[in-house]
């Protein structure tokens, strides 16, 4: 019996501290750092690669830890959230501190490794995220722009990482990544509105599910696909993209752009998470493009 409880004790601490991370999202996150590696490095350096994987891990699942001990008491209210480790009482705030405090510095520490400069922008991000994003998100639907900045970071971060430099190509793979993000998150918070609103958040830029919101939709809809096949015209530096590989992003980006219409057309949260699943495909897909497109030139 005993051998049992503890075997679902384990089970319950692994599954806690997934969630208090945020995991697949820090492993996302992780996806995108790695992709801006690949793109930055002449050669790459796999003990780069592994200290940016944990870095980048530690860097967004302490911002995570920090952001649901600050919402904690609004979490409670939220069908999406009241299970989270703190408000459901499995786990303290102070346990959730220690693992947010230990790792900023373990995330810092590891960037620091790689480079200054990458530690740097990884300390901005926590900060940011941290500090500015997440008491905003119950004042001002500005809050999503904010958020967009520490957001779009890993992308950049990666190639920083592999250059120690910023620059027009680190520049470029983050004003993709910021521009991606509004669509993402106003579709996220059109279809978890109700939710959202028990909790006093305001993600929609007309703070309504109307047709205000789904114009802005369409409007970063389309920036994000331009700013994705800018490197094809030469003008990025060391960052390239075929005509092939630009013809496949604004093919993908059609596609987000089909989802984004249909939301202003319908404006159903069926509509809504369909442009929500589109949006994590396109960046994606996007990644691995720009990867495949310099490994194979």
């Amino acid at each position: 019996m005993s051998t049992t409880n503890s075997s679902v004790t384990a089970t319950s601490l692994i599954s806690d501290f997934k969630e208090i991370t945020k995991m697949r999202l820090s492993l996302s996150v992780v996806f995108s750092a790695i992709a801006g590696y690949l793109l930055g490095a002449e050669t790459i350096e796999v003990s780069t690669l592994i200290l940016l994987a944990f870095g980048g891990y530690f860097m967004v699942g302490a911002s995570n830890a920090y952001n649901q001990i600050i919402e904690r008491d609004l979490d409670a209210l939220m069908d999406r959230t009241k299970n989270r480790p703190i408000p459901s009482g499995r786990m303290s705030v102070n346990t959730a501190f220690t693992i947010a405090v230990l790792f900023t510095i373990l995330g810092i520490a590891t960037l620091y490794v790689i480079n200054p400069r990458t530690a740097m922008y990884g300390a901005i991000s926590i900060f940011l995220y941290t500090s500015v994003y997440t008491p905003l998100k119950t004042k001002t639907p500005l809050a999503v722009f904010v958020g967009a900045i520490p957001g779009a970071i890993p992308f950049m971060l990666g190639w920083v990482a592999a250059r120690n430099d910023f620059g027009i190509e680190p520049g470029t793979l983050f004003a993709i990544q910021f521009f991606w993000q509004f669509p993402h998150f106003w579709a996220i918070g059109w279809f978890l509105f109700d939710d959202y609103k028990k909790g006093g958040f305001f993600m929609l830029p007309t703070g309504k599910r109307d047709k205000g919101t789904a114009v802005q939709v369409i409007m970063y809809t389309v920036w994000t696909v331009l700013v994705s096949i800018i490197p094809v015209f030469g003008f990025t530096g060391d960052l390239k993209l075929s005509i092939v590989a630009a013809i496949i992003v604004l093919a993908l980006g059609m596609v987000m752009l089909f989802y984004a219409i249909q939301l202003f057309k319908e404006r159903t949260a069926q509509a809504a998470k369909k442009l929500m699943l589109a949006s994590v495909s396109y960046i994606t897909l996007l990644q691995i493009v720009y990867v495949i497109d310099k490994l194979i030139r």
